[in-house]
């Protein structure tokens, strides 16, 4: 789309911020995609989403948005469903993906039932067997709220016994949690855009896991672009990547985690389907790797709304 213009894509909505417990993440990913969507000369302009957003969009007669939301409410396909009603059309995916990739217990769901590699893992309530789910898993081991991202609520678990507080703990964010088998051999990512995986990213946090304080307020995590692995299993990466994103129907663009055993193998992880855009943020790192500025992968991305693309 080359010869796509700024005037082509009308007036643009940025969505930001809203209620979720990521909503500083999501005002710092918006501000900085509409500062990249001004510089290209497009109108756009940086809502807040509040209760009235319906009626903001509707009447400030928007041709377009771009979904800088994270979290519940934005990127769970509630937003996504209310735009489709709207006739808006909006960037990432639809309603079905977005919903099923915030729910990491679904998305696991699927993923196994496509024959992809994932974490063993386990559903955790208050009548769970605490003491059978840690010999099971072994220790440490990881627990996540469901439908929680950017790290809130995770714990790892290093002490037998510690499985009960650390299900108290996120069952605090979420109905829903998991506790799932710690892989040791290295974190990675393979950010999607336009149904291509960009270079794969090796995440080395400082602390102890990746979590919300690593990927936001830290600077000594350290992100490594070229990744480090071969390029055979870089192409895996990202050839896993793209399968993953396409069970779950997604669309334009994401991001997917991958845990690496000691030998080597990979496991899908989790998707991101409305992936941060902070200077910390990994979608524009690899971006970059790949010769796109941010404010070309900003531009690519809000094209896909053209192609009637959504989703």
């Amino acid at each position: 789309m080359s010869d796509v213009k700024a005037a082509d894509f009308g007036k643009v909505a940025v969505l930001l911020g809203g209620t979720s417990a990521e909503r500083e993440v999501s005002l710092k990913s918006g501000g900085a995609v509409l500062a990249g969507l001004k510089r290209r000369g497009i109108d756009a302009h940086g809502i807040d989403v509040g209760p009235d957003i319906l009626e903001v969009l509707r009447n400030g007669r928007f041709t377009r948005t771009f979904l800088a939301l994270h979290g519940r409410g934005g990127e769970d396909g509630t937003m996504q469903g209310a735009l489709e009603l709207l006739g808006i059309p909006y960037t990432g995916s639809g309603v079905l993906a977005s919903a099923l990739g915030m729910d990491k217990w679904r998305t696991k769901l699927v993923w196994q039932a496509a024959g992809l590699p994932i974490p063993d893992y386990a559903l955790l309530d208050d009548a769970t067997d605490f003491a059978a789910v840690e010999a099971r898993l072994g220790l440490p081991l990881f627990v996540k709220p469901a439908n929680e991202g950017s790290s809130v609520g995770v714990s790892k678990v290093k002490t037998t016994g510690g499985l009960r507080g650390a299900f108290a703990e996120a069952v605090k964010h979420d109905r829903l949690v998991l506790a799932e088998r710690f892989i040791g051999g290295g974190e990675y990512t393979a950010a999607i855009l336009n149904g291509q995986a960009l270079p794969v990213i090796k995440i080395e946090p400082a602390n102890e896991f990746y979590d919300y304080e690593a990927k936001y307020l830290r600077d000594d995590t350290r992100y490594l672009c070229p990744c480090g692995l071969s390029p055979e299993q870089e192409r895996e990466i990202q050839r896993l990547a793209l399968r993953g994103f396409e069970v779950l129907g997604c669309r334009g663009w994401g991001r997917v985690d991958f845990l690496l055993d000691g030998s080597g193998k990979p496991y899908l992880l989790e998707v991101n389907t409305a992936p941060g855009m902070t200077d910390h943020s990994l979608v524009p790192m690899a971006a970059r790797a790949a010769g796109i500025n941010f404010d070309e992968l900003v531009w690519r991305i809000l094209a896909g709304t053209l192609e009637g693309t959504r989703g």
